[in-house]
């Protein structure tokens, strides 16, 4: 229980405004003056905001890029010591840009107190000298601000410290990182418009796992590494490995993949690596031909550590950025040339590790598996007095587990949908047109699937859609209004990750067009049943091809609904819209 002093100082401290709360004199967090028990609150966000700006206002701006549900402002702090303190005199001057944000979960609140810190060092000359001379940083401390003050102990029963911090999702419970692609949440659309703006050459994402106790303390994981363009794969790597190398040096124990175990609580079974789709940072931001670093402190180190730690990964990211940042945004701007040149190129939009396994040394401890007195169930109980290293397999070979070729001109949405789709492609900056006129008898690439697979349950407040079509060539009359959307522009293959039927994070998967693939008219037994004698008396072929199906097919044939549907199929009444995917593909710009 809580001394009452202590209670009597928080509900003041909750009672007051925003602007009655002082940024210290010396730049410092709660996080720190405590020494990292605990972290404050967003109160202090907003205050150091301004303070950093007043103390160093050659260097910070302070600035407002959106409003949560609840109604708070998300704050960002632009630093730089290079002159080039707007987007547009950044891209004027070549100066990179690096986005760092915290608190996408906001129980894994390292990134706010690390960045701060981390921030106020780089300003002072301690730490990465003459970085904000030559790049540009983009901090946002807390992304999901209104998760961030649904406050309390335990809202991460997996972490070691603080002894209070914020909630995983969002006041509306989304969770933001399964949001990139679908941009549901308005505190996404907010973060994606300032990555429209800024352009980033790299994102830093700031969290930390859950799972076993072992003795590595950090992993980074960086795409394009496996995905994306080929040639900015190797800025990937030079991102990744610079980071893994800088933090080895400080004493810690880096890993370059997420250490969650193929058979969950079995140590034994092993790791495997892959490309994630893009409801994450890591797989959204390769598909617009940029860096992104998913950066995961281990929950079980205490929370000093796990705030010393990722100090220094924003500071081995800000060196690495200066020295090399230059180069990543030549490499970016040449990837987007090379984006444009994907007409007709088969293109991978999700992948997967191969079965290969090489055995790995990893630093874990002693363990055992023992059948649960509480549960039941086979439990792992560590000893982490007692290190140890498991010889373990991970699979980290990856390779492409859906391919599609790109259209040569683009995609056309109808009008229906338009206006549906053309937000979407808005929000992440995909460039389209829209069609005044009329296309009668277009000969397009259509895609049909009138087997389609609901979700049984709700996903991020949505029922996601399976299909299993395919693209064939059709002549359709799409009227005026639609979009036209380029395969001939940098994000072609954002692009196809939304538009592209079967990727894992497409409109249709997240359930946009569910419409299309529910059943809407129906024709009575009765009517099927003269319709089906009228057909087969004035068509031999239709009558052959029914006693067939008939003699081959006893499930058919045991079916009084699917012998009628079969005529009620090619009948005029039925509907040739259902299971047409209301977006088509074209050779040709029209």
């Amino acid at each position: 229980m809580r001394p009452a002093p202590l209670i009597a100082s928080l509900l003041l401290a909750l009672s007051l405004p925003v602007a009655a709360v002082a940024a210290p004199q010396d730049l410092s967090t709660d996080g720190e003056r405590s020494g990292y028990a605990r972290t404050g609150r967003y109160a202090e966000v907003i205050a150091l905001c301004d303070a950093f700006a007043t103390r160093h206002p050659d260097a910070v701006r302070c600035i407002e890029f959106g409003t949560t549900p609840e109604g708070r402002p998300m704050k960002a702090l632009v630093v730089t010591r290079s002159g080039a303190r707007t987007p547009e005199a950044a891209r004027a001057a070549g100066i990179p840009v690096v986005l760092i944000q915290g608190g996408i979960h906001a129980g894994e609140i390292d990134g706010k107190d690390a960045g701060f810190l981390a921030l106020r060092q780089m300003l002072d000359g301690q730490a990465a000298r003459g970085a904000l001379e030559k790049t540009v940083l983009v901090f946002v401390p807390v992304f999901n601000i209104d998760g961030h003050e649904r406050f309390g102990a335990w809202n991460r029963p997996n972490q070691n410290g603080p002894t209070e911090m914020g909630w995983r999702v969002t006041g509306r419970n989304h969770n933001l990182n399964r949001d990139y692609a679908k941009a549901d949440a308005p505190e996404m659309q907010a973060m994606l418009a300032l990555v429209n703006a800024w352009d980033p050459v790299a994102t830093v994402d700031l969290h930390v796992t859950d799972g076993a106790k072992f003795e590595h303390d950090i992993s980074i994981q960086v795409e394009p590494v496996n995905a994306g363009d080929e040639a900015l794969r190797g800025a990937g790597r030079l991102l990744r490995d610079g980071t893994i190398e800088r933090l080895a040096k400080q004493g810690s124990l880096p890993l370059p993949f997420y250490p969650s175990f193929v058979e969950s609580d079995n140590p034994a079974s092993g790791f495997v690596d892959g490309v994630s789709p893009p409801r994450f940072s890591t797989g959204y931001f390769h598909l617009r031909n940029r860096l992104a670093m998913l950066v995961e402190t281990h929950s079980w180190k205490d929370y000093p550590t796990r705030v010393r730690t990722t100090r220094n990964t924003v500071v081995a990211v800000m060196e690495l950025m200066a020295k090399h940042g230059h180069d990543w945004r030549a490499l970016a701007d040449a990837a987007d040339a090379r984006a444009a040149n994907l007409a007709g190129a088969t293109v991978p939009l999700a992948w997967t590790a191969t079965d290969k396994a090489r055995t790995i040394d990893f630093r874990g401890y002693a363990y055992t598996r023992t059948p649960s007195e509480v549960s039941g169930a086979l439990m792992t109980r560590y000893d982490d007095r007692t290190p140890q290293v498991w010889k373990v397999p991970l699979r980290d070979e990856i390779a492409p587990s859906l391919q599609v070729a790109a259209p040569k001109g683009g995609y056309l949405v109808s009008p229906a949908y338009a206006e549906i789709v053309a937000a979407k492609l808005r929000q992440h900056g995909i460039v389209f047109t829209r069609i005044d006129r009329a296309l009668d008898d277009a000969k397009v690439e259509s895609y049909r699937d009138d087997t389609p697979v609901f979700s049984a349950g709700s996903s991020e407040g949505r029922q996601r859609l399976t299909v299993d079509g395919a693209w064939s060539n059709e002549v359709q009359d799409i009227g005026a209004g639609a979009l036209f959307v380029p395969i001939a522009q940098p994000k072609s293959r954002l692009a196809m990750a939304l538009l592209e039927p079967q990727t894992p994070d497409s409109m249709l998967a997240w359930g946009w067009f569910n419409n299309a693939f529910e059943r809407k008219e129906y024709m009575e037994d009765y009517v099927a049943e003269e319709v089906a004698r009228d057909m087969l008396a004035r068509d031999p072929a239709l009558r052959a091809a029914f006693d067939k199906k008939l003699k081959d097919d006893p499930k058919f044939a045991a079916s009084a609904d699917a012998r009628l549907e079969f005529f009620y199929r090619r009948h005029t009444a039925w509907d040739e819209r259902y299971g047409l995917y209301p977006v088509f593909r074209t050779d040709t710009a029209p």
